[in-house]
């Protein structure tokens, strides 16, 4: 309606305006256009689809050329405003990446690449060991901000994050992420040396220490080095005698966290390993690694000395020390020293007169579990084994070896004063070479 109204207005104005009309040379020009001559024929004969199709050259004013341009000029300019805030986001998410992958801050000392300054001053901090920030309950000192706040909580018990799946609580947002990888089982972190994944990049850091051999932690006592601050601390209790987790069953105190949750099981009765052969359950899945060796014959470790391979690292360990004669455990009541820990806390029933172990058949109580291991045998009718000379049979395979040399007329056991050799240790060396020394300290000539 308005456009009508102002093509209408317009005619009438050409009407009554004429003189007017013909001082301004532009309307004049339009009038004799073919256009304007059918829209005069069209008002004799007015219709109104013809008029609104016509009415475009005429209705267009200042105003409205300009409101009509002003609409396609903001048309036009919104689009490429929507195109370069995206190309901005583009921009800015590649220069991030690519500032993540440049790494442009090196570290002197060691040459590790990093992203940004502040966290090269952090990184550094590691060389330097500076720690500015200080803890005012307990004084224990930090090299960042975060750590000390993740410290204070311990101060609090305040555990402000929590496990969605298992509802165990945590006292940072980082360690409620690394225990998130235990319900997902995902391990982001891998060995670039043998391919194992790891859930946090600090267990991917210690293991590479077992490629490189690397032991940065040493202790000031001793000088035994480590790979991790945490056996340091838990070996310094060696010297200190410290053992700050006790059990609340028994009261028998321990080292470190683990020792005493390992213990825990020997109360409830708790074996989750269990052998898949024999089904003999352990408290330790090392323990059951050990086992398995037993079955597959498998011997790993071997004596550098002498050559003797053994299924399990610690009987190395104690084997070492039949070359080096060391015997590190010491009875505090005689002072008498051993080579293993075991056989220390054997002897100190000999002064309690203590024998903890007794056979269920017979009541018969012994000092040391494999002697009342061995007593088994002898309730029951069963002799595994068997002499392949002469075919006697024997409860165990001690036995059999110490027989074995009847036939064979070894004599591996010798005695270091006179030279004189033996066929067995445990039983024969027990009592006749014992005799033999004390012949031997009387300077009487032996038998």
């Amino acid at each position: 309606m308005c456009k009508k109204d102002g093509v209408l207005n317009e005619l009438s104005h050409q009407e009554e305006n004429s003189t007017l009309k013909q001082e301004e040379p532009e309307p004049l020009q339009i009038k004799q256009e073919p256009e304007p001559l059918q829209i005069k024929q069209e008002q004799e004969e007015p219709e109104p689809q013809q008029f609104k199709e016509e009415e475009k050259p005429l209705c267009i004013s200042q105003d409205e050329e300009h409101l009509v341009l002003k609409l396609e000029t903001d048309d036009i300019l919104v689009i490429p405003f929507n195109v370069d805030e995206k190309q901005k986001q583009n921009e800015i998410c590649q220069k991030t990446k690519q500032l993540k992958s440049e790494k442009p801050f090196s570290c002197v000392t060691c040459g590790k690449g990093i992203t940004t300054k502040s966290n090269l001053v952090r990184h550094m901090r590691i060389h330097t060991d500076e720690k500015p920030f200080s803890c005012t309950s307990c004084e224990k000192r930090y090299s960042s901000k975060f750590c000390l706040t993740r410290h204070m909580n311990s101060h609090t018990g305040q555990k402000p994050f929590s496990c969605e799946t298992c509802g165990k609580a945590f006292r940072s947002n980082s360690d409620l992420l690394l225990h998130m990888n235990i319900h997902t089982g995902e391990k982001p972190f891998s060995c670039v040396t043998c391919g194992k994944n790891f859930t946090t990049k600090s267990n991917l850091v210690v293991h590479m220490r077992t490629h490189t051999c690397q032991k940065p932690f040493s202790c000031e006592t001793c000088g035994k080095r480590f790979t991790t601050k945490s056996n340091l601390v838990v070996h310094m209790r060696t010297h200190t005698g410290q053992k700050p987790f006790s059990c609340e069953t028994c009261s028998k105190s321990f080292r470190c966290q683990i020792s005493l949750t390992l213990h825990m099981r020997t109360h409830t009765s708790e074996w989750p390993f269990s052998c898949g052969t024999c089904g003999k359950g352990f408290h330790e899945k090392r323990f059951l690694n050990d086992h398995k060796r037993t079955h597959t014959g498998e011997r790993p470790f071997s004596c550098g000395t002498c050559g003797k391979s053994f299924h399990q690292k610690a009987i190395l360990k104690s084997h070492l020390r039949t070359h080096t004669d060391e015997k590190p455990f010491s009875c505090e009541t005689c002072g008498k020293r051993f080579s293993q820990k075991g056989n220390l806390t054997s002897h100190m029933w000999t002064h309690t007169s203590e024998k903890p172990f007794s056979c269920e058949t017979c009541g018969k109580r012994f000092r040391q579990k494999r002697h009342l291991t061995s007593h088994m045998w002898t309730h029951r009718s069963e002799k595994p084994f068997s002499c392949g000379f002469c075919g006697k049979s024997f409860h165990q395979k001690r036995y059999l070896n110490d027989h074995k040399g009847t036939h064979t007329g070894e004599k591996p056991f010798s005695c270091e004063t006179c030279g004189k050799s033996f066929r067995c240790y445990r039983r024969c060396l027990s009592k006749t070479l014992k005799f033999h020394f004390i012949l031997s300290a009387f300077h009487l000539k032996c038998l």
